[in-house]
């Protein structure tokens, strides 16, 4: 058996490069199963064949802004007619907006008829726009990617006025550790509802303002990082005496007793020159009296306490109508029934795929023209017909040769 100079055989090396490139094909799997969550996440509760103009105000759905047909004008368009209506046009993806209504080929559209629905109104009149729709974020008004920031940073929506933000300029020196998984509200609208302090402490200094209660009494019910600070003191359970308080807070929302958020707004927070960050299910935690009914009326912020109004639950409900078997679960099955040489030779067709598909896309990019099902299917045809080719050319070389 040959050797190399460290003693291993040539067998033992082909081996491992066969698991290694086995591997990297599960990998590459896994990757794809990735981004096939992503965009059912994204797009998976949208319609992306009828335009949902026939469907009103629809609470939460994927918008896109067209800049080669409106520049003088924010507008926004659905999924579908972002592929029918303006293919090859230079869109800018707004990820998801609430309670919007296509405006596709309407007054704002000069020389544009939708395609899918025609007899749309004028103007949309309860539409809500914001800088997005000129494609530019925060409170910095840049551009993302931005050219001239070199800065990694995250973007992060605000979940009341749903602009998107840098990290860095939500007015905290780090971001807290917590916030994944979290909704944020920026520092402006913060201030606009700052009714809404009372619901988070934030890991600022906090004072309660009732006797007989210490500095840092901690209401579990807000949802803030204090919250999560106190239950890892007590391996995750909070002491009897404070889970006591909590229900007698809850209680306070109900029937006949006193309002909720007035008994949370005995704090005094010390720096409210900051965005904030609410647990997961704090929106459970709103009072609901009639009082904290007509805040958020009067506020236009009734969504607020509409659980299905945030984006988890809109990407959940994408994921849910998504094919109930993933490419990653067909790719290991078939892997399953490969030896190890065939394994190893999909991984090499797959790259090649891989990389002539990422040529292909990288044009659209350019262009930032929206990939449509026509689009991939012609990519796959191309394909095939060239794989024909090639072996029509090998059928002939293998009969000269012969």
């Amino acid at each position: 058996m040959a050797t190399d100079e460290s003693g291993q055989s040539s067998a033992r090396k082909e081996e491992t490069h066969d698991e290694d490139s086995a591997i990297s094909m599960l990998e590459v799997l896994q990757e794809q199963e990735e981004l096939e969550a992503d965009a059912n996440a994204v797009l998976g509760d949208s319609d992306a064949i009828n335009c949902t103009y026939v469907l009103g105000y629809v609470p939460r759905q994927a918008l896109y802004a067209c800049m080669t047909c409106n520049t003088s004008e924010p507008s926004g368009i659905c999924l579908a007619c972002s592929y029918e209506c303006h293919d090859g046009h230079d869109l800018i993806e707004l990820y998801t907006k609430r309670n919007f209504k296509c405006d596709c080929g309407n007054g704002k559209f000069k020389d544009l008829t939708c395609q899918l629905y025609e007899r749309k109104s004028k103007y949309n009149v309860e539409n809500r726009y914001n800088h997005n729709f000129r494609g530019i974020y925060c409170e910095c008004d840049r551009p993302y990617p931005d050219p001239d920031d070199d800065v990694e940073d995250e973007m992060i929506q605000c979940i009341m006025c749903e602009d998107w933000y840098h990290g860095r300029h939500l007015g905290f020196d780090d971001l807290p550790d917590n916030n994944v998984g979290t909704e944020m509200v920026c520092r402006g609208c913060m201030s606009k509802h700052d009714f809404l302090w009372a619901y988070t402490v934030q890991s600022l200094e906090t004072q309660k303002l009732t006797s007989g209660e210490t500095s840092n009494s901690i209401d579990v019910a807000s949802g803030g990082n204090d919250n999560a600070k106190a239950s890892k003191a007590t391996g995750g359970k909070h002491l009897p005496a404070k889970r006591k308080k909590v229900e007698q807070v809850d209680n306070a929302s109900s029937p006949g007793k006193s309002c909720h958020l007035k008994e949370l707004q005995k704090r005094k927070i010390s720096d409210k020159d900051s965005a904030a960050f609410f647990a997961d299910g704090w929106r459970s935690k709103l009072c609901t009296c009639t009082d904290c009914k007509n805040i958020y009326c009067d506020q236009g912020i009734e969504f607020l306490s509409d659980e299905s109004d945030t984006v988890h639950a809109y990407e959940v409900r994408g994921k849910q109508k998504s094919t109930p078997t993933s490419q990653y679960d067909k790719g290991l099955q078939a892997l399953s029934n490969m030896n190890r040489l065939q394994q190893v030779e999909v991984l090499h067709g797959f790259n090649d795929l891989k990389s002539e598909l990422n040529e292909y896309l990288k044009k659209f990019a350019e262009n930032k023209k929206v990939v449509r099902e026509e689009d991939i299917r012609e990519f796959f045809s191309t394909l095939e017909a060239r794989k024909r080719q090639r072996k029509s050319s090998d059928e002939g070389m293998s009969y000269f040769c012969k």
